[in-house]
């Protein structure tokens, strides 16, 4: 079984900065981790191979620095890493991203996908669902859980709002999983040795085969045209005494603020 995990390089949700002029997140000595849903993607990657053997293969987009969390893949078990890097990535919205991400899967062997649901600094959950899109597969979102793995098909549960549903599905299919699937596991020694000595294959616009016209900025639909962090406020009060008195003294708030109360 050949499977690919897509992971991210995500600033710390604690630093996040942002470029005034650029509308674009300052990842440079902004500490960086691997995007926490892409921890389960991967674990879920893992244990299949443990139940059915074969190869764990993970690839991220990003700048030179995105090494780190392919080595830290590598210190949890992964078998190869990929660097998908350019300088014509830059800027690329989920459509260019999943373009090129779609672009360097075509030059590996896979059965099976796996995706985080999103990624925490966009959380737009789109790029899986694409990457599929853009190689004509099947996708399933927000998998809970793998029931069944057989020869040439899949069987999952889907988390839905009010409980889940249970879908099949042939391979080679893309799932993006959810943090209910799993816990992710921690590296081992061996494994951050392995990490340090671990070859990573790099990939830039070239290599992938993708037009300069659908990466980057270039290739991107849609366009930020504003982002801004959110203004801290401290004009709130919390409510003391039993559940009766907050209760009173909140409706009391409401109605000085002139809020309507049915």
């Amino acid at each position: 079984m050949n499977i690919i995990v897509c992971i991210k390089q995500v600033p710390d949700t604690a630093e996040v900065k942002i470029n005034p002029e650029t509308n674009t997140l300052v990842r440079e000595g902004v500490p960086s981790i691997i995007n926490p849903y892409d921890l389960h993607a991967l674990e879920a990657a893992l244990q299949i191979r443990e139940q059915t053997g074969g190869k764990v293969s993970v690839i991220t987009m990003g700048p030179p620095q995105a090494e780190n969390v392919l080595r830290e893949a590598v210190s949890m078990g992964a078998d190869e890493v990929r660097l998908i890097s350019d300088r014509a990535f830059a800027g690329s919205d989920t459509w260019a991203t999943s373009y090129t991400l779609y672009k360097a899967i075509k030059k590996i062997n896979y059965d099976i996908i796996l995706c985080g649901k999103q990624a925490i600094d966009g959380d737009t959950a789109q790029v899986g669902p694409e990457v599929a899109e853009f190689l004509n597969i099947p996708h399933i979102a927000y998998v809970r859980k793998i029931d069944e793995l057989a020869s040439g098909t899949i069987r999952v549960q889907r988390l839905m709002d009010d409980g889940y549903d249970v879908v099949e599905s042939s391979l080679p299919v893309l799932l993006t999983v959810v943090k209910e699937i799993n816990t992710p596991r921690f590296p081992s020694l061996k494994g951050k040795m392995a990490a340090k000595k671990a070859v990573i294959t790099k990939m830039d616009m070239r290599a992938i085969g993708a037009e300069e016209e659908n990466v980057g900025l270039k290739g991107s639909p849609t366009q930020v045209r504003n982002i801004f962090a959110p203004q801290l406020k401290s004009d709130r009060r919390m409510l003391q005494g039993s559940v009766e008195e907050q209760v009173t003294a909140l409706v009391k708030e409401l109605r000085g603020l002139k809020c309507v109360l049915s």
